[in-house]
């Protein structure tokens, strides 16, 4: 920014715990933006290593703010809390974004004025090798409320989003350790059309033993989220119709791998909330 008093465009969110490494590549992929009206958030969740010394490299070029640790969703939250640009944006810590990245999804904007939010493509790294995602991952454009409610179709850090929309639709879960991106992106779409810009803006990095994508189990997160939604009261009558089809469908899977596992208490429980919702008119 120019000026010590105008607020930026865009604020960027990074949420990291105990990746001093990685986080240093992610912003600097943001620092070579073409685009420069921003702030640039980092928000460090607690973490136990050297981070806080490595940042001050980077001076007043980003703000950072410390928070104990509780989560990547209390720490994107509290970035949010902090932002003051009228668009924000997310970057995993692990993730990085090409340069033209911001300048293409604000130019999305000023032509598409009624548009809340947008992403772009991205391209898939495992462990240092390129990877193409399944047909399944294949990211459509629009309203994309039913096709997302099989998986997530939205990445965090390939989205643009109008700060407006999170006092409209809320912000992260900061009850689910997994999948919280999930259950945000339904709340939006069940509203709103998610805009795709289909040209690869974000480099996806994965592999690393501490993402939280590679838990165990993430289907009893996604069932919290689809049942808190549908208790909601949102939704149009299509729309709940297929809610209640896939959490169905979700928890007969989730509680055949517990029955496989012995956990029969949690096979039940799941077999039970099925019946509830097979049965509801």
């Amino acid at each position: 920014m120019d000026s010590l008093t105008q607020k930026p465009l865009v604020s960027i969110i990074i949420p990291v715990f105990n990746r001093s490494a990685l986080v240093m590549e992610a912003i600097d992929s943001v620092l070579d933006q073409t685009f420069d009206d921003f702030e640039l958030i980092v928000v460090d969740d607690g973490s136990t290593d050297d981070i806080r010394n490595i940042l001050r490299q980077y001076g007043d070029r980003l703000v950072y703010i410390k928070q104990e640790n509780k989560g990547v969703s209390a720490a994107r939250n509290r970035g949010i809390a902090a932002a003051q640009g009228e668009l924000v944006a997310f970057l995993d810590s692990d993730d990085l974004w090409i340069p033209d990245k911001l300048a293409t999804q604000v130019a999305f904007f000023n032509k598409n004025p009624h548009a809340m939010i947008c992403q772009t493509e991205e391209l898939w790294v495992r462990n240092g090798k390129r990877v193409n995602p399944r047909k399944r991952h294949k990211k459509p454009s629009g309203m994309i409320f039913e096709p997302s409610l099989s998986l997530c179709l939205v990445s965090p850090s390939a989205v643009v989003i109008k700060r407006e929309l999170f006092q409209a639709v809320g912000t992260f879960d900061e009850t689910l350790p997994a999948c919280e991106d999930y259950d945000l992106w339904l709340r939006i779409s069940c509203k709103h059309p998610v805009y795709l810009i289909d040209q690869p803006f974000i480099i996806k990095r994965g592999g690393h033993d501490d993402q939280l994508s590679k838990s165990p189990a993430l289907d009893r997160y996604r069932i919290k989220s689809l049942k808190k939604l549908i208790e909601s009261n949102v939704l149009t009558k299509e729309q709940l119709g297929a809610a209640k089809g896939k959490l169905v469908e979700k928890c007969k899977i989730f509680s055949d791998g517990c029955m496989k596992r012995n956990r029969t208490d949690e096979a039940i429980y799941y077999q039970n909330l099925a019946e509830n919702y097979r049965n509801e008119p």
